[in-house]
């Protein structure tokens, strides 16, 4: 395998997980885009870094996508070299919008982009190295293939994926807390119990199994379909204000959860003009993006 091509480019959607009940397991794609492109150098590699994390993320091999990026030309066989990188970050670093599996899976596209043999790294291979690279299948899932995904790791540490129907009219806002908020997955699961009662279990599958449903087409089951008893709750501690936002909206019939580890808040619909502006009257970020239906794409 070799590197042919001089210059590789790729757009890759923000995520969400869990979407109240599918704890580590739903995930949907967004109109809402990380952008990076790349060209072999000679020499050391250097990053430039646009927008989000501009002044704190690495700008030389330890930058996430350039490890991901070396991942995938190792996985093929193809060689190394010093890379000219440039990213425009959009999606909220440490905000529950999938910002570690975009930069995996855009290091990895990235990759394809420049070998002989593109598909050596089809998106199999990627959602498979991406998910090995990243740790968890259901951020990678729909950051690959886009829409709605359901995603699963099969005994032997196979991560698996499928297309979950959704209807793409469907409306959802994503709202980003002040810029002074961030929690890691990590901090965020280590509030969660080993274990949880059966009946907990019994409601989560029961309301899973609705909410894709209601993705499907069927809006009046949102409101079921997003109940969660698995998750959420444990985090109240750690996201008091997300917490205390998604109970407001839910009060009020907005089928609103953490968006994946939090802290920023999914609502599967659109927001009236009154809430929109009392969010962001309180520092909040609004965003309606829609639902991206494509998944990470090379751009040239």
């Amino acid at each position: 395998m070799r590197i042919v091509y001089e210059r590789a480019a790729v757009r890759v959607p923000a995520t969400t997980a869990n979407m109240g009940p599918g704890f580590d397991s739903f995930g949907m794609a967004f109109r809402y885009y990380d952008e990076v492109s790349v060209r072999p150098i000679t020499g050391v590699t250097r990053v430039i870094v646009e927008g989000v994390g501009a002044e704190t993320v690495p700008t030389d091999d330890d930058n996430l996508v350039v490890r991901a990026l070396r991942a995938g030309l190792d996985a093929v066989g193809a060689p190394q070299a010093g890379f000219e990188m440039r990213c425009l970050n959009r999606i909220p670093h440490g905000g529950g919008m999938g910002s570690s599996a975009s930069a995996a899976v855009a290091g990895l596209m990235l990759a394809r982009g420049l070998i002989s043999e593109p598909e050596a790294l089809d998106n199999d291979r990627i959602f498979s190295l991406a998910t090995e690279f990243e740790g968890h299948p259901d951020n990678v899932a729909p950051a690959v293939f886009g829409g709605a995904t359901v995603a699963w790791v099969e005994r032997g540490g196979h991560p698996r994926m499928a297309p979950m129907p959704v209807d793409a009219s469907l409306g959802v806002s994503l709202l980003i807390p002040p810029s002074t908020t961030r929690l890691s997955t990590k901090e965020a699961r280590q509030v969660l119990p080993v274990s949880v009662p059966r009946e907990d279990a019994l409601f989560n599958t029961s309301r899973a199994a609705v909410l894709m449903l209601a993705l499907a087409g069927r809006p009046d089951l949102l409101m079921a379909g997003t109940e969660d008893r698995l998750h959420q709750e444990y985090r109240r501690g750690v996201l008091p204000a997300s917490m205390a936002v998604m109970d407001s909206l839910r009060e009020q019939g907005y089928p609103a959860v953490i968006s994946g580890a939090g802290p920023t808040v999914l609502v599967l619909s659109t927001l009236a003009e009154q809430t929109r502006f009392t969010l962001e009257n309180h520092g909040w970020s609004v965003l309606s993006p829609g639902i991206d239906t494509r998944g990470a794409v090379l751009t040239s």
